[in-house]
């Protein structure tokens, strides 16, 4: 999988992948990942990336024509690459889309600043607009990274034990279980009896019934659209 990302500021995306699985995958060639800065294709002798907006308005507004070459030549050198641009006005991302995405073959994350993009981007190269929450941020950046983590973790090779994504939250559209780790008892506090035992089937059971419960409890909102599933 190729991530591009289109941004002004590299370095603040650069930095996530120098450590930890990202790291690895970039190493193991499960991911790679590219940077395409617009001040590199701005005509303005001051390589100026921001205008005012028509009709006026506070802030200014990222340039058309730096995104316009910028994103033109990404596509002719990689035509199948699927355009998401991250803005408040796009869908919440969800687990879901990180596994649907993880199946194309590259990703073109286009970041915004100031106020945004000029709508004739949008129209002319978007394939998807994405936000990761009803909040502003000072770039897109923080957004692109978090899509861009979880898509990752559902490619092939990325993480070291692709069993660890089986049962994790939003997988089955339910909050992971609590999981816990030895010792078995500390400070008092004791693992779920049941947890020691060894009897998987019962152990997943009981899980299932923890997910419920912690669903209903921190993410109502999911569990009032399932609950009909489990319940039966």
């Amino acid at each position: 999988m190729t991530f591009n990302f289109v941004t002004l500021f590299p370095k603040i995306v650069d930095g996530y992948f120098s450590d930890s699985i990202l790291k690895r995958a970039v190493d193991n060639s499960s991911i790679r990942v590219n940077y395409f800065n617009p001040r590199d294709y701005s005509i303005n002798k001051h390589s100026k990336v921001d205008a005012p907006l028509v009709g006026g308005g506070a802030g200014m507004l990222m340039s058309i024509q730096p995104l316009d070459d910028c994103l033109s030549e990404i596509k002719r050198d990689d035509s199948l690459t699927k355009i998401i641009f991250l803005t408040p006005v796009g869908k919440k991302f969800r687990q879901n889309d990180a596994i649907r995405l993880s199946k194309e073959s590259s990703i073109t994350f286009v970041c915004g600043r100031y106020e945004g993009f000029d709508e004739r981007v949008l129209e002319g190269y978007a394939d998807e607009l994405f936000s990761i929450g009803d909040f502003i941020l000072t770039g897109g950046e923080l957004g692109a990274l978090v899509m861009c983590d979880a898509i990752s973790r559902n490619i092939g090779g990325v993480l070291g034990n692709s069993d660890s994504l089986i049962q994790e939250s939003f997988e089955n559209n339910l909050l992971e279980a609590p999981n816990f780790t030895k010792p078995n008892i500390y400070k008092e506090n004791s693992v779920i009896s049941e947890f020691l035992k060894g009897n998987h089937s019962k152990i997943s059971s009981i899980k299932l019934k923890l997910s419920l419960l912690k669903t209903k409890y921190f993410r109502p909102d999911i569990y009032s659209k399932v609950k009909a599933d489990y319940e039966k």
